[in-house]
């Protein structure tokens, strides 16, 4: 990886590249949300909110396209797999049990809206999904697509589930990806390293990792010269 002194310049084109921040919910980031009840460490899926946060700043400025995803289910929980379910309450947090900020992520709790933070602006797409991965059962391609999108930033929780699994669908759909380093968080820090090296074998094989500050300096200061103000 390289040093913030010496960043690693990417030619970003703002209007072909989205930002995507995956799953960064209050049930993720929050205690007493699905990941504490779980066992999980809130703090360090908190971690890269910052960074996040700065890449958003950014991502706007250049008027990039800004996606969130929220992971959750219908309040009847009909589009949960029993796997899934059965899944959850061996991690002791059944999904659409109570909790202290509403049923664990069943869409339209508090628990399942995306951290005060990182607030979604007006008319930035919110993609609801049921699994793990961002394509799966949501109209997340027909977004895209529409907007001829053709590389991806990702970021959020957690690098070796909901990361990944979005990571290896948009790969497989023709898209270029940029996993940030330190934009992306989960609680088993081992779990998190080994992702990232995934990701860089084979050349890159599954795209790009880089960090926050070499794409903050890669839109501030792209190799076309197209700056953003």
């Amino acid at each position: 990886m390289n040093s913030p002194s010496t960043p690693m310049l990417v030619d970003i084109n703002s209007t072909r590249t989205a930002l995507l921040v995956i799953d960064m919910q209050r049930d993720f980031c929050t205690p007493g949300g699905y990941a504490e009840k779980a066992g999980l460490n809130v703090s360090l899926l908190r971690e890269p909110i910052p960074a996040i946060s700065s890449l958003l700043n950014a991502a706007r400025r250049c008027g990039m396209l800004v996606v969130y995803t929220r992971e959750g289910h219908r309040r009847d929980l009909s589009d949960c797999a029993p796997t899934k379910m059965t899944r959850s309450r061996q991690a002791r947090a059944p999904i659409g049990s109570e909790g202290p900020i509403g049923k664990l992520l069943i869409r339209g709790e508090y628990g399942h809206g995306i951290v005060d933070e990182l607030a979604p602006k007006p008319g930035e797409p919110i993609v609801d999904k049921p699994g793990y991965g961002a394509f799966y059962q949501t109209d997340l391609e027909i977004v895209l697509r529409s907007r001829a999108i053709h590389r991806l930033i990702l970021t959020g929780v957690t690098t070796e589930i909901c990361i990944q699994s979005t990571l290896r669908e948009a790969v497989d759909r023709g898209f270029e990806c940029i996993t940030v380093a330190d934009g992306c968080a989960s609680a088993y820090p081992e779990l998190h390293a080994a992702s990232l090296a995934m990701i860089q074998v084979e050349g890159g094989i599954l795209g790009r990792v880089q960090t926050t500050a070499e794409l903050l300096y890669s839109l501030e200061y792209p190799p076309t010269n197209e700056t953003c103000q």
